[in-house]
This record gives C-alpha cells, structure tokens and sequence, in this order.
C-alpha cells in the first residue's frame, strides 16, 4: 500500500520546503508512531493568511514533491474553500489551514500525546 520511492523522511523534508517556499506560517510535525490506532505515522501542519495563500502552500507542496520524487498525495481534501486542506501523502497526512480555522480545530491540542515538533526555518532543513 505504501510507496517505498522516498523515505518519511525525505518525503517530510520535501514537504517543509514546499511550505516554506510560499512563507507558510507556523509550521509543526507531529509523529505520531508511538501512539495505537493512527491513520498515519505523521502530520505536518501549517497555516496561511488568506484562502490564496492556503492554495499556494498546497500547490507548492504537489510541486516539489512531485518534481523530486514523483509522488503524489493520494487523496486531497477541502481545496474548494481553501480553509483547511488536508494532503494524505499516506504515512504523512498534511494540514494547512486559514489561521482562525486551525485555532477553532486544534489539532495540536486534539493529538496531545504526539511528539510535537516545531520547525523554525528553512535554513536549517537545507543546509
């Protein structure tokens, strides 16, 4: 079921560059391997400023990952509104969102035993 073409981690490096490529903000990783019944072993979540923003932090992602590795997601949700699009990569499940619909959800709070980790820049995933 799984693609074995990138490593989580390659896959999830990717990934953050497309984020930060389009200035999304507030970017988290959450690994969720240590806990039962997960959909996925990670989440990566951001948010942008505008429904235009959240559309271009998603297309940013499809982009780079797609020109890098030659994957896709393999399912796409919530890109008609733009408030919170969710990207299944499969074992990495990607979340952007409008920041007030991100506040409201609190996906962080909801996956509290996840280890939670905040990614501060790009420069120091690429260098």
């Amino acid at each position: 079921m799984q693609k074995s073409k990138a490593s989580a981690d390659e896959l999830i490096a990717l990934i953050l560059q497309g984020i930060e490529e389009v200035k999304g903000h507030d970017i988290y990783l959450l690994d969720l391997r240590d806990i039962e019944n997960t959909v996925c072993d990670y989440f990566i979540i951001s948010n942008g400023t505008s429904n235009t923003h959240v559309n271009a932090i998603v297309g940013s992602i499809r982009k780079i990952v797609s020109k890098a590795i030659q994957d896709k997601p393999w399912h796409v949700e919530g890109e008609d509104n733009a408030e919170w699009v969710l990207m299944d990569y499969v074992n990495v499940v990607v979340h952007v969102f409008q920041k007030h619909i991100r506040e409201y959800y609190d996906i962080e709070g909801l996956w509290g035993d996840a280890k939670v980790t905040k990614i501060e820049s790009s420069s120091s995933l690429n260098q």
